[in-house]
C-alpha cells in the first residue's frame, strides 16, 4: 500500500510538474508574442511567414519534459550580459524533433527593444551562443533571422594618389614645407597663395623635376633666367638652383620652390620694372599691371615653350625690341664684328667762303667712322665731307661734349669704348622705363590710336595700326619745378578758343610779385584779375589771338594739371633745345594735330586744318572724343629711328642719372617698393593786393568763397592743404607694391 502511495506520490509530482512547465512555456510564449507583435521588423516577418495559433499546439509529452533547452534560450534572452552556457555542462542530444511549440516561442529568444536599436536586426542569442550548437538551436535561428546579417560598414577608401612614385618623397616634402606656410622662399601674400593652389591641384608633385631629372619646362626657364642680362635685367637677381647636387627629396623639394620664386621675381620684373616710378620722381604717374603668379605657373607650366612664355612678360612694343637689339650689338653680341676707329690725325671739315674753297679731307676711318654714325648713304666714301662732320657734331651734342665738328683724339676715344660703356647705360634704364607704360598704348576701337610725345627729342606723334599718322615739334617744361610729368592719361575733348586760367603756382610765385612792382602789369597783357571773399585770387585771360594757349587747348584730365595747346610764340620751335614751358606742352601745328585726333575719333565728319581754323574766334568751342585716345608722355633718352640707327638725347631731366645711381647701389626688391611722394598744391591763400590793381569783380563773390579754379573743375584734381612756409617736407612712406 505503501509503494501504491509513493508511486502515485510520484505520479502527482509528475503532473505537477508537467502543468507548471506548460503553464511556463504559454505564459512565455504569450510574452513573447506581445513582444515581437510591438517590432515593426516582426509583424512584417508574421505577415510573410505562416504561424500555427496557439490554440492548435498539442499537450506536452515526455519528451518535451526531459528537453529543457527552451527555458535556457528564454533565461538567455532575458540576460544577454551572462556567460553562455558551456557544452560540458548540459551537452545536446544528436537530434530532437521540431515541435510546433518550438517555432511558436522562438520570437523569446530575440533581444528587447532597446537592444535591437544597437545591433543587427532580427539576430537571435541562440545565433551568437557557438556553445550550444544543438539542432533545436539552429532551427530557432533560421526562423528567428529572416534576413542575412548587414555588413559591417566599410573603411572609407583614400582616393589613389596621381603622383609617381619615383616623385612621391619630393611630393612630401613640398607638402611639408608649403604646408607650413613660411616665407622662406615667398614672401609675397599672392604668391604664397598661388604656390598652395597650384601644387595642392597636383597633389604636390613637383612640376620642374620628373625622377630627380629637369623637366622641359624646367630647361627653359632656366635658359630664360639665365639670359635676362639681354633683358636689361640683373642675372643675379634670379638665382638658378644647382639640380644637380640635389640628389635628396629635401634638397629637391627646396630646389622646386627656390626656381619657382625666380621665375616669380622675372616675371614680376620684366612686366613691371626693377624699380617703382615712384622711386625716381613724384611727377610720374604710370597705371600699374602687376603680374598675377597664379596665371605665371599655369601659363609657363603648360606651354610648349617655356622660355618663350616667361619672356612674353616683356614689353611688346616695337621699340623696346629695337632697343634690346641694340643692346646687344653695344655688348659685342651682334651679328657683326665691333667696330673700332683707329688712331690718325685730326679730321676737319671746311665749308666754302666767300674767301676760300670747300676744304674736304680723306682718311681711310672715313667708312668705319660712317658705319659708326649710322651712315649709310655712301658707306664706303673715305672723305671726310659735310655730311660726316655733321653727324660727328650731334655725337659730340649727345655726349656732352663740345661741339666742333672735327674728329680728334678724343672725339674717337669717345666714339669707342667709354661711349659704349654710357650708351649700355642710357639704353639699360630706357628699357626699365618701357616696362612702366602699358602694354596697349592704344585704344583697339580705333585701330589702336594713341598720341605718344618724347620730353628729350621734343616730338610728338598720332600712331595708328602700328604706322605714324602724324607728327610735330613740341615745346616741354624747363628743367626742375616745372619739369613735364610722364603720365598716361585719355584726351576727352578739343577746345578751341580756349580761357586761359592761370595755374595758382604762376599766379603765386610770378604775377603777384610783378604786381607789387608794377600794379598794371596784368592790365597790360590782357589778364584779368579777380579777388574772392576769402581773400584768394583768380587770374584769367580770355580766348583770342594773343591768348596764352593759343587757338586750341588739347585735354586730358590729369591731376599734374597739364595740357597740350598752342601758342603765339612760334620761334622757340626753331631751336634745338625746347624746354622752355611752366609743365604743359606746346604743339607747333595745332590745327593739323586737332584734325588729325578728330579723324581719328570721328571719321565721318571729315574734319581739315582749314574746318579748324574756320572756329577761331572769341568763344570757347568743345569738340568731345565720343572714344577718348590714350596720351603717353614718356621719356625716351635712346631710341632706334626710322633708319635703324640709336639715338641718344641729352638727359635734360636727370632721369637717366638718377635711375643709373639707383640700380647700381641696388637694394633688392626694396626698389619696387611704392615711395607716397609729396603731391603737388593748388592752394590758393588770401592775398592783400597793391594799391592801383585794376579787380574785374571788385571784391564780388563770381568765383565763390576759394571755390575750385577752372582747371581743376575741369581736371577734378585734389585740393590739398598747403604745405608751411619753411617747413621741412616729411619723410618718405614706403608700401609695398
Amino acid at each position: 500500500m505503501r509503494d501504491c502511495l509513493n508511486h502515485r506520490a510520484g505520479f502527482d509530482r509528475v503532473l505537477m510538474t508537467v502543468a507548471a512547465t506548460f503553464l511556463t512555456v504559454s505564459a512565455s510564449s504569450a510574452l513573447a508574442q506581445d513582444q515581437a507583435r510591438s517590432s515593426a521588423a516582426e509583424l512584417a516577418i508574421e505577415a510573410a511567414i505562416p504561424r500555427p495559433e496557439p490554440a492548435n499546439v498539442p499537450p506536452p509529452t515526455a519528451s518535451d519534459i526531459k528537453l529543457d533547452t527552451t527555458a535556457t534560450v528564454q533565461d538567455s534572452a532575458k540576460e544577454p550580459t551572462k556567460e553562455p552556457v558551456k557544452a560540458e555542462a548540459a551537452p545536446a542530444p544528436d537530434k530532437v524533433e521540431t515541435k510546433p511549440s518550438d517555432v511558436a516561442t522562438t520570437p523569446a529568444a530575440e533581444a528587447p527593444k532597446n537592444e535591437t536599436a544597437k545591433t543587427e536586426p532580427a539576430k537571435s542569442e541562440a545565433a551568437k551562443t557557438e556553445p550550444a550548437k544543438s539542432e533545436p538551436a539552429k532551427a530557432d535561428t533560421a526562423t528567428a533571422t529572416p534576413a542575412a546579417p548587414a555588413a559591417p560598414a566599410a573603411e572609407p577608401v583614400k582616393a589613389a594618389s596621381n603622383v609617381p612614385a619615383a616623385d612621391q618623397p619630393v611630393a612630401d616634402k613640398l607638402k611639408d614645407i608649403i604646408g607650413a606656410k613660411t616665407s622662406r622662399h615667398f614672401d609675397r601674400k599672392n604668391e604664397r597663395a598661388a604656390i598652395e593652389k597650384f601644387y595642392g591641384a597636383r597633389d604636390f608633385a613637383p612640376v620642374w623635376t620628373q625622377a630627380g631629372s629637369l623637366t622641359v619646362a624646367a630647361k627653359g626657364v632656366i635658359a630664360r633666367l639665365k639670359d635676362a642680362a639681354s633683358d636689361g635685367l640683373n642675372p643675379a637677381d634670379y638665382p638658378v638652383p644647382d639640380f644637380a647636387a640635389a640628389t635628396t627629396p629635401d634638397a629637391l623639394a627646396d630646389a622646386e620652390l627656390k626656381l619657382t620664386a625666380s621665375m616669380f621675381d622675372y616675371a614680376r620684373q620684366a612686366q613691371s620694372g626693377r624699380m617703382h616710378w615712384s622711386q625716381v620722381s613724384g611727377d610720374i604717374l604710370y597705371p600699374e599691371h602687376p603680374v598675377d603668379p597664379s596665371e605665371v605657373l599655369a601659363k609657363v607650366t603648360t606651354t610648349a615653350d617655356a622660355s618663350a612664355a616667361l619672356d612674353s612678360y616683356n614689353p611688346p612694343q616695337k621699340l623696346y625690341k629695337e632697343l634690346k637689339a641694340k643692346l646687344a650689338e653695344l655688348r659685342g653680341q651682334g651679328s657683326g664684328p665691333v667696330i673700332e676707329i683707329g688712331d690718325g690725325p685730326a679730321l676737319k671739315y671746311t665749308p666754302a667762303g666767300k674767301k676760300q674753297a670747300e676744304i674736304v679731307v680723306e682718311d681711310p676711318r672715313v667708312p668705319q667712322l660712317r658705319a659708326k654714325l649710322g651712315l649709310a648713304e655712301n658707306a664706303g666714301d673715305t672723305r671726310y665731307d659735310a655730311t660726316v662732320a655733321e653727324a660727328v657734331r650731334k655725337f659730340q651734342n649727345s655726349a656732352e661734349m663740345k661741339v666742333t665738328g672735327i674728329l680728334d683724339d678724343k672725339t674717337v676715344k669717345a666714339i669707342n669704348t667709354p661711349k659704349r660703356d654710357k650708351q649700355i647705360d642710357t639704353v639699360l634704364v630706357n628699357m626699365e622705363r618701357w616696362r612702366w607704360l602699358p602694354r596697349d598704348l592704344g585704344v583697339p576701337s580705333l585701330g589702336d590710336a594713341y598720341v605718344i610725345l618724347n620730353i628729350p627729342d621734343y616730338t610728338l606723334k598720332v600712331m595708328q595700326r602700328g604706322q605714324q599718322v602724324w607728327t610735330t615739334r613740341v615745346v616741354t617744361g624747363k628743367p626742375g619745378t616745372h619739369a613735364t610729368p610722364l603720365l598716361t592719361e585719355t584726351m576727352k575733348y578739343i577746345t578751341v578758343n580756349p580761357t586761359w586760367n592761370v595755374p595758382p603756382s604762376i599766379v603765386y610765385n610770378e604775377y603777384l610779385p610783378a604786381l607789387q612792382q608794377d600794379p598794371t602789369v596784368l592790365q597790360r597783357m590782357g589778364l584779368k584779375l579777380e579777388q574772392n571773399r576769402d581773400g584768394s585770387v583768380h587770374i584769367s585771360q580770355p580766348p583770342g589771338e594773343a591768348n596764352a594757349l593759343g587757338r586750341i587747348r588739347f585735354n586730358f584730365p590729369n591731376k599734374f594739371l597739364v595740357y597740350q595747346h598752342d601758342t603765339p610764340d612760334k620761334n622757340l620751335f626753331a631751336r634745338d633745345d625746347r624746354a622752355f614751358s611752366h609743365g604743359c606742352m606746346r604743339v607747333q601745328n595745332p590745327d593739323q594735330y586737332a584734325s588729325v585726333l578728330l579723324n581719328i575719333a570721328m571719321p565721318n565728319e571729315k574734319y581739315t586744318p582749314e574746318r579748324v581754323r574756320s572756329m577761331y574766334g572769341k568763344s570757347e568751342i568743345d569738340l568731345k572724343f565720343p572714344t577718348p585716345i590714350p596720351v603717353n608722355i614718356t621719356y625716351q633718352t635712346a631710341f632706334v629711328d626710322d633708319g635703324g640707327k640709336l639715338q641718344i638725347r641729352k638727359d635734360v631731366y636727370g632721369r637717366d642719372a638718377t635711375m643709373i645711381n639707383i640700380l647700381k647701389n641696388s637694394r633688392g626688391k626694396d626698389l619696387e617698393n611704392v615711395v607716397a611722394n609729396s603731391q603737388p598744391s593748388y592752394s590758393r591763400p588770401a592775398t592783400t593786393l597793391p594799391s592801383g590793381v585794376a579787380v574785374a569783380n571788385n571784391g564780388g563773390s563770381s568765383f565763390g568763397s576759394s571755390g575750385p579754379n577752372f582747371f581743376e573743375r575741369l581736371f577734378g584734381a585734389p585740393t590739398p592743404p598747403p604745405a608751411p612756409v619753411g617747413r621741412r617736407p616729411q619723410q618718405q612712406r614706403v608700401f609695398t607694391r
